[in-house]
């Protein structure tokens, strides 16, 4: 067999296991052919998907962007729970290079990825080869090297008796929840398509087994201690609840303590909006109940969160003089963060120790403390009810507004996916989640052009094993025009993708950043020059929909919030994919958004000329005053 043969024979026979239950590891190959990989691995997945029908076929995925297809395997692997995951191959040079966004999303969000470029010759027929990145000091660098940086684990195959290692180390990180991420595996074009006599065993069904690690007792007891001694404790949900499938155990563990729980992007969901002990989203983009907790907290329980500074606000919201920090996680290095007393372990594992070791000691939170929160967070409902609301079904929405109306649509069985912009500022707030995985923000990486190839990802995940569930990719015109490709992926494969495009011609969040830090919103208006050279001239003529329509979709235009009601529910009963576009309107002081509850640090310019910057420089040396360290 050649290298590739070998390899995608290899990863068709690699599953994981946790609670019993099996995945296949790696369940099927997005690919972009070139010449650095179409005669290997490209070759390899025509015999692999024309072989016996016996579970060892490898499906082939065509993509239409070598840094969308990673998205969308990103979003499989986080709807599979990080138990099955998806490989991407591509060709040397600008294919390999336009891996590397989604490999540092992976990465950063903690989610398995396995990359296979291509890469020049490793017997160096002639130097250079088209596309090789000549290094006058190192004769053995390539391009697919800007993967290392982004990569949990890489290695460059140059022999294929190479290969047998380098596959089960990689495997070995895939599969471990405190490792994963974006895996590299650097395929040299001729070693792909070089015949080796391979040992039987590499080709055996092999299960690595996905671990539960439990508490060192001394941590644990450690724990205890931390929670029997606080007042005014409050849990900060990350998405480690998610990845470990601790939503329920973590519920358990409110009901037994009356503990609140507030959220970060990546954790909320953990508790459904209605329970009694969610107070929403934490840091800047949250909840004015959750923020207001957070300062007066006396304890702060982390729970699979890496502790951004969305999170801490900076480091300026945990205000308590007294502050402590304990913190669950299953790495040692986000365990130690904001110098907390570490409980390293698997979430669902951690959190059903705690309860168990708190449930003989008699705590629970005071009442008083419990009827603070609950009321604060009616209070905030109110905000959020206020913020929905539509009183004139003729006028055209503002961005909360269409929140709202989908809002009242869906039900626990829709997901909704986001990823930058100021959509995730409004969602953390706004959204009430009504089951754990419908809330499917990418904020770790925060990258534009995320959504759609990661809702191709999504519906992947979820068709095999029910009806396709209703998907929402929500866009601003900037994330759209960013990367709209895998549009055409999705209507190759017919899947009920519902594309909702909100266009506010420009930049919008990042409009209100560079206001606000005395940049002047300057180039983030989608609009024709000005005759002083500007860009405050009309908005340009670019229609978004018969672009979308273009590439296969449906598309449903509305004008209005009655239009538009009708439109997101014709969406979600499509089958096939289709797409609801909405020109928005600018909010004014009653229909907007809450405003930020807590800062986030933009640096400002320490001396200018201009009044927004100096007003604003003023602003920011106030705010940095309250930052500090937790010791």
């Amino acid at each position: 067999m050649t290298t590739a043969q070998a390899l995608i024979a290899f990863l068709a026979r690699q599953y994981t296991e946790r609670d019993g239950r099996h995945h296949r590891l790696i369940s099927a190959t997005w690919g972009i052919f070139g010449h650095g990989n179409v005669a290997g691995i490209g070759q390899a997945l025509v015999e692999a998907g024309n072989g016996p029908r016996n579970g060892t076929r490898m499906p082939y995925l065509q993509g239409r962007n070598e840094q969308a297809m990673v998205h969308g395997a990103v979003g499989y692997a986080r709807q599979s729970g990080r138990l099955s995951a998806h490989a991407v191959t591509t060709s040397i040079g600008p294919g390999a290079t336009n891996l590397v966004t989604g490999a540092a999303l992976a990465t950063v969000n903690h989610l398995p990825v396995l990359l296979l470029p291509g890469d020049t010759f490793a017997t160096r027929p002639a130097d250079p080869v088209l596309q090789q990145l000549e290094v006058p000091y190192a004769g053995d660098v390539s391009v697919n090297d800007c993967l290392r940086p982004v990569s949990r684990y890489f290695d460059r195959i140059t022999r294929p008796e190479a290969l047998i290692p380098a596959a089960l180390q990689a495997m070995r990180v895939l599969a471990d929840p405190a490792e994963t991420g974006a895996v590299t595996l650097a395929l040299p074009q001729d070693v792909q398509a070089e015949a080796y006599d391979w040992p039987e065993e590499f080709f055996a069904e092999r299960v690595w087994r996905v671990r539960r690690p439990a508490p060192d007792p001394a941590e644990l007891e450690q724990a205890v201690r931390a929670v029997r001694s606080a007042r005014r404790p409050l849990i900060v949900a990350g998405g480690g609840v998610r990845h470990s499938g601790a939503e329920e155990t973590l519920a358990a563990f409110t009901a037994a303590t009356r503990i609140p729980v507030a959220s970060t992007q990546a954790g909320k969901g953990s508790l459904r909006h209605d329970h009694p002990a969610d107070v929403g989203g934490i840091g800047h983009t949250g909840t004015a109940t959750a923020d207001e907790l957070a300062r007066a907290a006396d304890l702060v329980i982390g729970i699979g969160t890496r502790y951004t500074d969305f999170t801490t606000a900076s480091g300026t919201l945990f205000e308590n003089p007294a502050v402590r920090f304990l913190n669950l996680n299953i790495t040692g290095f986000d365990a130690h963060k904001l110098a907390a007393l570490p409980l390293v372990a698997d979430a669902r594992t951690g959190l059903e120790a705690l309860t168990s070791a708190l449930a003989g000691r008699g705590y629970r939170v005071d009442p008083a403390y419990e009827t603070e929160y609950t009321g604060a967070k009616e209070a905030w409902e109110e905000r959020v009810e206020a913020a929905f609301t539509t009183p004139d079904p003729t006028a055209r929405p503002t961005q909360v507004q269409i929140l709202g109306l989908l809002d009242a649509l869906v039900t626990e069985d829709d997901i909704l996916i986001n990823a930058a912009g100021s959509l995730p500022g409004d969602l953390h707030k706004l959204w009430r989640a009504r089951s754990r995985d419908q809330y499917h923000v990418e904020y770790g990486y925060s990258c534009m052009g995320y959504e759609i190839p990661a809702a191709i990802g999504v519906l992947l995940a979820t068709a095999p094993h029910q009806r396709p569930r209703p998907v929402w990719a929500l866009v601003g015109d900037g994330t759209y025009l960013m990367n709209p490709t895998e549009i055409v992926t999705a209507v190759q494969e017919n899947l009920p993708l519902k594309l909702l495009i909100l266009q506010n011609h420009g930049y919008a969040s990042i409009g209100g950043l560079s206001e606000a830090v005395g940049g002047e919103r300057l180039g983030t208006a989608y609009r024709h020059r000005d005759a002083d050279g500007g860009f405050t001239g009309p908005p340009l003529p670019v229609d978004l929909a018969a672009n979308a329509a273009s590439l296969g979709m449906r598309v449903l235009r509305a004008t209005t919030i009655d239009d538009l009601r009708k439109a997101l529910a014709e969406a979600r009963g499509a089958e096939g994919p289709t797409c609801v576009y909405v020109e928005t309107e600018t909010p004014d002081t009653v229909s907007g958004p809450p405003p930020a509850q807590a800062w986030w640090d933009v640096p400002v310019a320490e001396t200018a000329t201009r009044p927004a910057a100096v007003e604003a420089r003023e602003e920011y040396d106030r705010r940095a005053a309250a930052r500090r360290h937790h010791l």
